[in-house]
């Protein structure tokens, strides 16, 4: 049923590759978004520009809020085979 079952997904070939690449590329996103390593490095330089004087401390603040909750955030979203997101 294996082969049967193969042959007959063979026209929709053109659409699920594409599909599963998507799907890679999403989650390789989603992994590096709430990557801790990643979102220190952001601190790191965000910190940086408050020191420099190139941002206010609101905008410093309201920018470390947003990074602060990339790291609460699960990372357990993914595209089914319509290449729609899914919780």
């Amino acid at each position: 049923m294996g082969l049967l079952s193969e042959l007959l997904k063979l026209p929709a070939a053109p659409i699920r590759g594409p599909l599963w690449v998507l799907r890679q590329v999403a989650e390789q996103a989603e992994r590096e978004y709430s990557d801790p390593a990643v979102v220190q490095r952001e601190l790191s330089a965000l910190a940086e520009r408050l020191d420099a004087g190139e941002i206010g401390q609101d905008e410093f603040d309201r920018r470390e809020d947003e990074l602060l909750s990339r790291l609460e955030q699960p990372s357990t979203r993914y595209l089914d085979d319509t290449g729609r997101t899914q919780p």
